[in-house]
């Protein structure tokens, strides 16, 4: 089971790729740290400073501008996130996550896809904001 979700921003793939895999940069929208630049085969250590959490991902694929693909969670329920940047021009580029590895008899399936689409929506809007106006202060507003 998986759970797909795209946006659209008015910036190049390019720009798009790099506030993903800057460590400078993540912590404008998403998490408040990354330990290094995203490449395949690193294990890279994401902070997210306003819950007091960290967590590894391990990064499969980087493919410059064009795709990301990690692996989260813990081994018994771990899942791949694909992210891939198609840039329709050099003003603009549609951005697409998909997570994979839900369990379709899993009681919460329901629960646990709305509330993964929530996350990404959310972390995607703080991108957007950022990328798009230079709003770099929302990624603190969700609370569950």
């Amino acid at each position: 089971m998986n759970n797909l979700t795209k946006f659209q921003i008015k910036k190049p793939a390019k720009d798009v790729f790099e506030a993903f895999v800057d460590p400078s940069k993540i912590g404008n929208f998403w998490f408040s740290s990354s330990s290094e630049r995203w490449a395949a085969g690193k294990t890279i250590k994401l902070e997210y400073d306003l819950y007091n959490a960290e967590l590894e991902i391990k990064a499969v694929k980087v493919e410059e501008n064009k795709k990301i693909v990690f692996l989260w969670g813990p081994p018994e329920d771990e899942h791949t996130v694909t992210i891939n940047f198609k840039e329709m021009d050099p003003s603009g580029t549609i951005i697409e996550i998909m997570e994979e590895g839900f369990q379709e008899n899993d009681p919460a399936l329901i629960h646990n896809i709305l509330d993964n689409k929530e996350g990404w929506v959310f972390m995607l809007t703080c991108l957007k904001a950022y990328l798009e106006f230079g709003v770099n202060q929302l990624r603190g507003g969700l609370l569950k």
